[in-house]
């Protein structure tokens, strides 16, 4: 079981996105990750394996690692993320919970009208977050 959090703030959020994701952990997730912008720093990313540990000890220095005044945070029971994305569209942060079920039947179309390219997991799976990036990065900036 997978969950995500997200703040936008005017002041460091990582306290409350660091419990907001605590709270969707349990054991056997097998992943936790938290993004965060921060005016001075720019993006910033951890993610850390949680299948045997809980998410609260593995992120327990984040707050002497990460600040920032947005931030996400997901469990993630396959892929690792948060990713950042580099696009024209600009640099950001996205995270995803859901099950794409056509996601074969997206990744067809993708190589058909772009030529574009996806980072190659095990088996020759691609990371699901990845393919939601490469489809609105075939919006354009307006």
């Amino acid at each position: 079981m997978g969950g995500f959090f997200g703040i936008a703030s005017h002041e460091d959020c990582m306290m409350d996105v660091f419990f907001g994701v605590d709270y969707h952990s349990h054991l056997g997730t097998r992943r936790g990750g938290l993004a965060a912008y921060d005016k001075e720093i720019g993006l910033q990313r951890k993610i850390h394996n949680i299948e045997n540990a809980p998410f609260r000890t593995k992120f327990e220095h984040i707050f002497d690692e990460m600040s920032g005044t947005s931030a996400i945070g997901v469990i993630s029971d396959s892929d690792p993320q948060p990713m950042l994305i580099r696009s024209h569209l600009g640099t950001y942060a996205i995270c995803n919970v859901g099950i794409i079920n056509n996601a074969d039947e997206l990744i067809d179309k993708y190589f058909q009208s772009s030529g574009g390219h996806f980072d190659a997991m095990t088996g020759g799976r691609i990371n699901s977050t990845e393919l939601l990036s490469a489809l609105i990065d075939q919006n354009r900036p307006r």
